[in-house]
């Protein structure tokens, strides 16, 4: 059925259903009164559930068809371990999620496209539901932990969103022992009072051999690793250097003073800068690299970067977007090599206004690959040494910081959102282990890149925004009102207070807030509370804006060796440099931009939720060398069933409500805190606390913590984390 024929059949058969004289039905009583042949009937069956996901129709608990009502609608089920879960609606990114108690599941999984009952009678504070259909099964495999009965085996997901352990019949185990990281295809889903069931398709190795805790986790996100066949033959026939052919028309730009600075580490350098002043006016080029140039739309290295969307970074290796013959080699900005370039350079003054810009296809070779730390120790240190070995280039650098610091105040006055958090930066070892982890802090040298990219960034959609031509931007929207609220209730608890309108709120004011609880010892606390009542940013094609950094115009420009969004639009850039785009390209962009927006999304969201997973995985590794031993940490979180302690280093564990034995503790909602019945003493939120490791599980990722008292520090003696 193609797509034309399908919406025409939808449309009839939402006018039967609508009809005031249907009837719920179920599908065999559908068919009938439709008269629809037996071979016919799975067509009817693709119509009905493309009814249902669009949310134009319902299907009950008795499995009967309806007009959906304005309860009833549809979403993603994220499941948890403690059996209940919520439902993130369609279309209302952002907005709360709806509660669903354990009770109300009905087999519902995680990942799972489903369709809820919201409550009418809401006794909560949260909105609550039922799920009354399941319309998609979204997860088909999943990575866990063997453990082998007696006749039978089962699997622990290491997704704890994935309420439900999976049963092994023995003769699917395919010889997995206890404690094996295996890969599990689900063949019965299971329901309320029956677990899911599977068979045992690969075994990644156990649990603590070398490199499976991560190769479970990339496995487990549904990450490709390998490139197919097709791909790497179509990479091994792209040259190794730039040649004469490649750069003709383009504007020559290898006169210019150019660096790139990066990390130690990068290997795919995507953007160079080069900056001259003149006058008042700051010339500053922002050179990125050309991959459009090799990888052309529709051919398999195009087909392979959708599928995979974005790049993932893991503390011991990268998954790239493309392979390494092109992130690494010809689309990097090597130093001393000629490199194909889509240039934004702009004119600046010195209040920040860019007066002038222009977008061209550019040959650049860069002169210097810069290194953060290099450049730091030369425009905030003033390292001699350093100074001297890059004398040439120091004048530049200087003016680099001047410039950087010009646009950082012309985005503060506008109310532009900087979040400061500290990262971790893990140190593994050459067996996979972590060796010490520290907070990786931002300096001067990150921030001036950081601020060339974002003007970059900004420059260009506002020149496309301007244009009315199909376009991919990076909007981030306005915060749920709601949140907002409840954020400003918190912070009255710390003294702080926020202006909040009717409708919405200026971004100056958390910016504002930031800004008053800067070196607090509630900061990271507020800070993170902040960034989670505010919306995920996602790629779009309409120009809705970005509330975090107060602009009406924002894309990604700056990353196509690692992004997909970057690269699409420079298609779209040089196509319109090269005689504009006619009216059928525009027709043929508008027709594919919603679907390549919604699926750098979701790579985004799962790269994200990779990286995540391995960090928290380490950490557990790290920490479970310090059982028994004392630091002293910051209250991060306070819940009915325990505290949150993050130490310095960024380590985040729990003490459990149980494990506070001086007192028998009340959770005091309101005011985020635990207080004790009798002694009347309190645990609260950004509190400094001293805590002894007590237990770690790789399996569940979780640190275990105890409070340490007065009288055990005397005994014990306190070791202080002070990294």
């Amino acid at each position: 059925m193609d797509k034309e024929s399908l919406q025409s059949k939808k449309e009839l058969l939402y006018e039967v259903i609508t009809n005031k004289s249907y009837h719920p039905m179920k599908f065999k009583e559908l068919a009938g009164l439709l008269q629809v042949p037996k071979e016919e009937r799975n067509d009817l069956k693709i119509v009905l559930d493309a009814l249902l996901a669009d949310g134009r129709i319902s299907i009950d608990v008795n499995g009967k068809y309806k007009e959906q009502n304005s309860n009833i609608k549809t979403g993603i089920f994220s499941g948890t371990s403690r059996g209940f879960g919520f439902v993130t609606l369609d279309g209302d990114e952002g907005g709360e999620d709806i509660f669903i108690p354990e009770r109300e599941t009905k087999g519902a999984l995680n990942k799972d496209r489903v369709q809820v009952c919201i409550s009418e009678d809401q006794t909560g504070k949260r909105r609550e539901g039922t799920i009354v259909a399941i319309l998609e099964r979204n997860v088909n495999e999943l990575v866990g932990t063997f453990q082998k009965g007696k006749s039978f085996g089962f699997v622990v997901p290491d997704n704890q969103k994935f309420g439900s352990d999976i049963f092994i019949p023995k003769e699917y185990t395919k010889g997995a022992v206890n404690g094996h990281k295996v890969l599990v295809k689900i063949t019965d889903y299971g329901n309320e009072s029956k677990n899911p069931e599977g068979r045992v398709t690969q075994i990644l190795g156990h649990i603590n051999d070398p490199g499976v805790d991560v190769a479970s986790v990339i496995l487990g996100n549904g990450i490709p690793t390998e490139f197919p066949e097709e791909v790497m033959h179509q990479v091994e026939n792209i040259k190794d250097e730039v040649d004469s052919i490649d750069m003709a028309g383009r504007l020559d730009l290898r006169g210019l003073q150019t660096v790139t600075i990066d990390g130690e580490d990068a290997k795919d350098l995507d953007d160079a800068i080069t900056l001259s002043k003149e006058g008042n006016i700051y010339k500053l080029g922002v050179h990125i690299a050309d991959v459009s140039n090799y990888v052309t739309e529709g051919s398999p290295l195009d087909k392979e970067a959708i599928k995979r969307g974005t790049s993932v970074y893991l503390v011991d290796r990268v998954i790239p977007m493309l392979p390494h013959k092109l992130s690494n080699g010809i689309c990097s900005l090597n130093q001393g090599c000629d490199r194909l370039a889509l240039s934004c350079i702009m004119d600046i003054d010195e209040k920040g206004n860019v007066i002038g810009h222009r977008i061209a296809e550019t040959v650049i070779n860069v002169d210097r690959r810069m290194t953060y730390t290099s450049v730091k120790k030369i425009v905030e240190d003033h390292d001699e040494a350093e100074m001297k070995e890059y004398e040439e280039l120091v004048p530049m650098f200087e003016e680099m910081l001047v410039l950087a610091n010009i646009l950082r105040e012309k985005r503060r006055k506008r109310g532009s959102i900087d979040f400061d958090f500290p990262e971790s930066k893990i140190i593994i070892g050459k067996d996979g282990r972590p060796t010490d982890i520290l907070p990786y802090e931002r300096n001067k040298a990150t921030k001036i890149i950081e601020d060339f990219m974002l003007i970059a960034n900004e420059t260009v959609a506002e020149d496309f925004f301007w244009q009315e031509l199909p376009f991919v931007y990076r909007t981030h929207e306005n915060p749920d009102l709601e949140k907002i609220e409840k954020l400003s209730i918190f912070i009255n608890n710390f003294g702080y207070t926020m202006r909040v309108g009717q409708d919405e709120i200026h971004p100056k004011e958390l910016q504002k807030l930031l800004v008053r609880i800067d070196g607090t010892p509630e900061e990271a606390l507020i800070s993170r509370l902040t960034l989670r009542s505010m919306k995920q940013a996602k790629y779009t094609t309409s120009c809705d804006g970005h509330f975090g950094l107060a602009t009406k115009y924002y894309c990604h420009f700056t990353s196509p060796i690692r992004r997909y969004p970057d690269l699409q639009i420079h298609r779209i850039i040089k196509e319109n440099l090269r005689g504009g785009l006619r009216e059928k390209r525009i027709e043929h962009y508008d027709r594919i931009l919603s679907e390549i927006a919604r699926q750098s999304s979701l790579t985004e969201r799962r790269a994200d939720e990779a990286e995540r997973e391995v960090e928290k995985l380490k950490k557990v590794q790290y920490m479970s060398k310090f059982i028994g031993e004392t630091f002293e940490g910051v209250i991060s979180g306070v819940t009915s069933w325990g505290m949150y302690v993050e130490l310095p280093n960024t380590v985040e564990g729990m003490v459990r409500m149980s494990d506070l034995q001086d007192d028998y503790y009340i959770y005091d909602e309101s005011h985020y805190m635990l207080i004790g019945e009798h002694t009347k003493h309190t645990y609260k939120l950004g509190q400094k606390i001293k805590v002894r490791v007590v237990d770690t599980s790789k399996l569940l990722r979780t640190i275990d913590f105890v409070p340490v008292m007065e009288d055990e520090e005397e005994e014990d003696g306190l070791k202080v984390y002070q990294r």
